[in-house]
C-alpha cells in the first residue's frame, strides 16, 4: 500500500517518540537496579563495643557533638544521640581524648570548664559578681580570707575592670583572675591547700614628653587641649600647690609646660610616670617645678634656682566642705551658750574624713582632751606646734611619740567633745601663742643642702633648656600654620 507524504511523516514522528522512551525506561533501571528499600541504620542501647579492628574512615564527629552536650547540659542525657558509629571508637582512643563514658546508654562528653568573664558596672560589688557566677557568698568569703594579698586585690575593684571565674562542671570555682590595668594581673587557683595568690607585673618603658597649654576657659580643658592626662595635671598642681591657688587664683591667658614620662607597653601608652619639670605662668609671673630625689632617696620638687618649694606646712590639714567657725577671740558658743574665744578655725566636714598631719612633727598628745574630744597635738621642732580636735577615731598605729610626715593621715573628723556637728577644729600655735591658721606666714621647708646644689643643678638646667627650645619650635610651628590658613584665605 503506497502511503502519501503526510502520513509517511506522522509514523517518522511516532518511531521517535517510541525511541525517547525507551531510552529514558533504560536510565530509569540504571538509577534503581533493585526494588528493595534502602536499609535503615539501627541503633544500640548498648554499651561501647571494642572491636578488634579500627573503624576506617577515623570518626571526627564526637567533638563537635560533645561541644553542643557541653554548652546545653549540666547533667548526662539519658538517651542516646550519638550516632550507632561511635560505638566503633576504641576505648584506647576515647581514654587519650580525655572524654568520659556516661552510666548506661552511650555518652561522651569531655571534660570541660566554664569560664565567665564580667566587667564591673557602677553598683557592682565582689558579692554581685560572685553572685552572677553563681557562687555563694560563703565561697567569695573563703577566697578573699585565703590571704592578705587576695583580700588586699580583689576587694578592690573599679568601673570597668574585669573578673574572670573558671568553674568545673559541677560549679565550683576554680580559679579567679582579674586585670585592674594593663601592667598587673591578679589570680587565685584553687589547690589542695586552698586558693594560692599570684601577681603577674609587666615592666612597661618609658617615654620623655613635652606639652604645653594656655589656658582659655579651665585648667583640665587646656590639659585635654595639650594632650596631658588629668593624672599628670594634677601632679602638676599639686607641685605648684605652695605657690598658686588653683581654686581662685587662675586666669585665662595663663600657660603651662611640662617634661614628664609616659609608660609604654608595646608601644601603647598605659600611664604616665613621674612629672620631671613644670613651668608655670600665672597672672604674668614665672613658677618652676624640678624633681628631685636627694642622696637620701627622697623626691621632692624644688625651684630652678635651687630654692624650696614646698612650705612646713599645709594651710588646710582636711577636704572640707565650708569652714563652720574662724578663729576670733569672741564668739557664741553654741553648746557653752556664751561668749568666748575661738582660737581655731572649724572645718565642717562628713565624719569619717581623713585628717593629715599639717606639717612634720612629733605627737605629744593622743586622746581624750575635754572639750576637744578625741584629740592630737604634734609638735613641729621647738617653735610651732598644731591640734586637732573633736575627731571621731585615730589613725591605726600612731601614739605619743610617734613621728608624722606632712600630709600624713593621722585620724578621722567627728563630733567628740563639745560640737554640734562633724568637723575639725584646728590651732596653729607659735611659741605657745594662739594664731590664726588661715593667715599666718607659713614657714618655708628645709633647703636643699649645699652639697646637693651642683647635682641639682646638672639636672634641672637641661631640662628648662630643653623646655625652652621645645617652646620655642612649638610656637613658631603654630604661627607658620596660621599664617598658611590666612594666606589661603
Amino acid at each position: 500500500m503506497i502511503q502519501n507524504p503526510s502520513t509517511r511523516k506522522r509514523s517518522f514522528n511516532s518511531l521517535i517518540i517510541l525511541i525517547v522512551i525507551a531510552i529514558l525506561l533504560g536510565l530509569g533501571i540504571l538509577f534503581y537496579p533493585s526494588s528493595e528499600k534502602p536499609q535503615e541504620i539501627e541503633t544500640s542501647n548498648t554499651p561501647i563495643a571494642v572491636k578488634d579492628t579500627l573503624p576506617s574512615p577515623p570518626i571526627v564527629v564526637p567533638e563537635v557533638i560533645a561541644d553542643i552536650f557541653a554548652r546545653s547540659l549540666r547533667k548526662p542525657p539519658t538517651i542516646p544521640l550519638l550516632p550507632a558509629e561511635l560505638n566503633d571508637i576504641p576505648t584506647a582512643d576515647i581514654a587519650q581524648s580525655k572524654m568520659v563514658i556516661g552510666d548506661g546508654p552511650l555518652i561522651v562528653l569531655p571534660q570541660r570548664n566554664t569560664v565567665l568573664v564580667f566587667k564591673v558596672e557602677k553598683g557592682d560589688t565582689l558579692s554581685t559578681l560572685f553572685n552572677k557566677a553563681g557562687l555563694s557568698a560563703n565561697t567569695m568569703y573563703k577566697v578573699i580570707e585565703s590571704s592578705n594579698d587576695a583580700k588586699k586585690y580583689f576587694t578592690r575593684i573599679n568601673i570597668g575592670q574585669s573578673f574572670e571565674f573558671t568553674l568545673n562542671e559541677a560549679g565550683d570555682l576554680l580559679s579567679l583572675v582579674t586585670k585592674p590595668n594593663l601592667l598587673n594581673t591578679y589570680s587565685l587557683t584553687k589547690q589542695d591547700n586552698g586558693y594560692v595568690f599570684d601577681h603577674n607585673a609587666i615592666e612597661p618603658t618609658y617615654k620623655q614628653v613635652y606639652a604645653y597649654g594656655i589656658i582659655t576657659s579651665s585648667l583640665f580643658a587646656a590639659a585635654d587641649k595639650a594632650q596631658v592626662p588629668h593624672s599628670m595635671i594634677l601632679e602638676i598642681a599639686n607641685a605648684f600647690g605652695y605657690d598658686i591657688d588653683f581654686a581662685l587664683d587662675l586666669r585665662q591667658g595663663d600657660e603651662f609646660e611640662a617634661i614628664f614620662e609616659q609608660k609604654l607597653v608595646n608601644g601603647k601608652m598605659v600611664g604616665t610616670g613621674n612629672l620631671l619639670a613644670a613651668r608655670f605662668i600665672n597672672r604674668g609671673k614665672e613658677y618652676t617645678a624640678i624633681r628631685y630625689t636627694n642622696k637620701k632617696g627622697i623626691a621632692a620638687y624644688y625651684r630652678a634656682d635651687a630654692t624650696s618649694m614646698r612650705r612646713a606646712f599645709i594651710r588646710t590639714p582636711v577636704d572640707f566642705t565650708r569652714i563652720s567657725s574662724k578663729f576670733t577671740m569672741g564668739r557664741y558658743h553654741p553648746v557653752l551658750n556664751k561668749i568666748r574665744a575661738h582660737k581655731g578655725v572649724d572645718y565642717a566636714a562628713p565624719t569619717g574624713t581623713a585628717i593629715r598631719a599639717s606639717g612634720d612633727g612629733r605627737i605629744v598628745e593622743r586622746g581624750w582632751k575635754g572639750g576637744y574630744g578625741n584629740a592630737i597635738v604634734i609638735q613641729h621642732g621647738k617653735t610651732y606646734s598644731t591640734l586637732y580636735g573633736h575627731m571621731s577615731r585615730f589613725a591605726p598605729d600612731l601614739k605619743v611619740g610617734s613621728h608624722v610626715k606632712q600630709s600624713q593621715t593621722i585620724g578621722y573628723v567627728g563630733m567628740t567633745g563639745l560640737a554640734t556637728g562633724p568637723h575639725l577644729h584646728y590651732e596653729f600655735r607659735v611659741n605657745g601663742k594662739h594664731v590664726d591658721p588661715l593667715s599666718v606666714k607659713l614657714p618655708m621647708a628645709d633647703p636643699l643642702p649645699e652639697k646637693e646644689k651642683a647635682r641639682f643643678l646638672a639636672l634641672s638646667q637641661p631640662l628648662m633648656a630643653e623646655m625652652r627650645k621645645k617652646k620655642t619650635v612649638l610656637l613658631a610651628k603654630a604661627q607658620t600654620t596660621d599664617h598658611s590658613q590666612t594666606s589661603s584665605e
